[in-house]
């Protein structure tokens, strides 16, 4: 067999009534590690953090509901004939921009109810949210929900089992491990977000550097994955990349104007200070 066989069962086993799964088990460790870097962050930049855990969960209701959405219209051959699957979030199926752009609506609407600066919040959560989405895909790895396109190298994924959520014409096909892909650009961001964290002095450029970065990384990406095509030969996340990219243009725009603004303020002050006589007032 040309590849690394993943034959492992996504139901860790039956325990009475509960079912628990290797996604459902992993899912939960990345929310928790990306929790605690989140609060810490929170802590480390004055934000309440209170607050900052509501907005956390806030975000993870939003990040749920968006990220099953997104999963159930990009592989709706799977539910079709039973709808009601859709509702099964435990099976696993989880899109992250899906869970992205939900999470990040409902924390602007808690962050706006309670009075967190939404650009500073945003910045906090930034470095977390890049831990949860790389540890994440972990959770993948078992369950075989995010497919990677058929390929020729030693280090491919050949799922064996069928329970597993690849499709059943690439069971004992070799395939691209885009989980491993994704958790390697993941962890690289989270350095490069580490490492300018000190240095952004405007709010906001952090959190749209990780948007956009992201966003960049994960069209490239998946070309790596086989999903449902949506148009001119894109598949779901990479039209979303798209779409994203163009709107994080106007907002750097706005926050490197705000940077400037902040600047020149502080140097017109400088300015008249220094302009004044040493002796007493100037009139």
């Amino acid at each position: 067999m040309n590849g690394i066989e993943i034959g492992v069962n996504p139901m860790i086993g039956h325990f009475g009534p509960f079912m628990p799964t290797w996604y459902g088990l992993l899912v939960a460790l990345a929310v928790a590690a990306g929790w605690w870097l989140g609060v810490r962050e929170a802590r480390r930049r004055g934000l309440d953090t209170e607050k900052m855990r509501s907005m956390i969960l806030w975000g993870l209701l939003g990040g749920v509901i968006g990220a099953r959405l997104f999963h159930v219209v990009d592989r709706w051959d799977l539910y079709a004939g039973e709808p009601a699957r859709a509702l099964y979030v435990w099976e696993g199926g989880l899109a992250v921009y899906g869970g992205l752009i939900g999470g990040v609506l409902a924390g602007l609407v808690y962050a706006r109810l309670a009075g967190l600066p939404f650009w500073k919040t945003a910045d906090a959560a930034a470095p977390g949210l890049i831990l949860g989405q790389g540890l994440g895909r972990l959770a993948c790895i078992p369950n075989g929900d995010a497919t990677g396109a058929p390929a020729d190298v030693p280090w491919a994924f050949v799922y064996t089992n069928p329970a597993s959520m690849v499709p059943p014409e690439l069971l004992g096909e070799p395939l691209h491990p885009y989980p491993v892909y994704e958790l390697l650009f993941d962890l690289a961001l989270l350095g490069l977000l580490w490492s300018l964290r000190g240095v952004y002095k405007t709010d906001g450029l952090l959190f749209v550097t990780y948007a956009g970065v992201y966003a960049a990384g994960r069209f490239l990406l998946t070309f790596f994955r086989t999903e449902q095509v949506w148009f001119f030969g894109l598949q779901e996340a990479q039209a979303v990349s798209l779409a994203v990219l163009v709107i994080l243009v106007p907002l750097l725009a706005w926050r490197l104007r705000a940077r400037g603004t902040a600047a020149s303020g502080r140097g017109g002050g400088r300015d008249l200070k220094n302009a004044a006589p040493k002796g007493g007032s100037a009139g």
